[in-house]
């Protein structure tokens, strides 16, 4: 709890300078470069408190929200390369609970693309995908109702590295689809012996014995959506399918659906409702869920000027 509690506190803090130094946003053109550049930071706060005569119930909490996004895009003639850089991390502390996590996500990924025509580009991409902190299952005993917690996920467990070769369609620039054929995958989880109790005996896919899993045939398709649905108003969505040819029957193919609604409310303050639909087979045989929504400060600066 004490490593949740310092990462906390240095990422947060760093964010809350950076957001509440914020005018929003600013857009410096240079038309005279090939790169397309976004730095975008956030920090959403959420407090409540009680009297102890309150009769309505509640319990005390504070809960903070932080992201960091960076995107730097180039393109000349034929040639495309895009790269994005997202961290965020989040926390609710609850009174008599403690320090709790509500959101974590490291990603990285850098695309390079040949333009065909208009609408189709030869691609490659490699991304990586993993979490800062540690993760808890917390389990309340029936008869005691004394409350445990179990290890069930850290920084590099799991983590997934992708590397995809395949074809771009992008009939509209708020849209694309990412077809790839050949998309093997390393999945990395650091001392997977932590996890055999509260996870399953072979984590997130990998044997307890090794660190790493290697899928080397496989299939992935992505496709993206991002757009001004309404007035100070952004749609975006990602749906990731990844599908392993040597093990390919329909319960073990993956899906990942992340989808945030952004609302501007003034220069300073927007709204976010947000979501995340997973179902990966070596992680849980269910579908899981996660629900966000956050109110707080926006900052971003560019040097290009965004499409209407």
């Amino acid at each position: 709890m004490k490593k949740y509690s310092l990462l906390s506190a240095l990422f947060i803090a760093a964010l809350f300078f950076m957001a509440f130094c914020a005018t929003a946003q600013v857009v410096r053109p240079d038309t005279t470069s090939f790169w397309k550049k976004k730095t975008g930071a956030g920090l959403n706060f959420s407090q409540a408190a009680f009297s102890s005569n309150w009769k309505g119930g509640g319990v005390n909490s504070i809960g903070l929200n932080a992201m960091f996004n960076f995107k730097a895009n180039y393109a000349k003639n034929k040639n495309k390369w895009d790269n994005e850089f997202d961290i965020q991390y989040g926390f609710v502390n609850n009174e008599g609970q403690g320090m709790r996590k509500t959101i974590d996500r490291l990603y990285l990924n850098s695309n390079y693309g040949y333009v065909l025509n208009s609408h189709w580009d030869l691609f490659t991409s490699l991304n990586f995908l993993s979490q800062l902190a540690e993760g808890y299952k917390y389990t309340k005993d029936a008869t005691t109702g004394i409350e445990t917690e179990e290890l069930i996920s850290d920084i590099f467990a799991p983590a997934f590295i992708t590397s995809a070769w395949g074809l771009n369609y992008h009939p509209v620039d708020y849209f694309k689809v990412g077809i790839s054929p050949f998309a093997p995958r390393v999945t990395i989880v650091q001392d997977p012996t932590r996890f055999t109790t509260s996870v399953g005996p072979t984590p997130y896919g990998v044997d307890s014995t090794e660190t790493t899993r290697f899928e080397w045939l496989a299939f992935q398709l992505t496709a993206d959506f991002n757009k001004e649905i309404a007035t100070n108003v952004n749609l975006r969505w990602r749906y990731m399918l990844f599908a392993n040819y040597e093990t390919l029957e329909g319960k073990t193919i993956d899906h990942r659906l992340d989808l945030m609604i952004i609302a501007k409310v003034n220069r300073f303050l927007n709204v976010n409702l947000g979501g995340i639909l997973v179902y990966d087979y070596d992680q849980d045989t269910e579908v899981q869920l996660s629900q966000l929504f956050n109110f707080g400060f926006s900052y971003s600066i560019q040097n290009y000027e965004d499409k209407k």
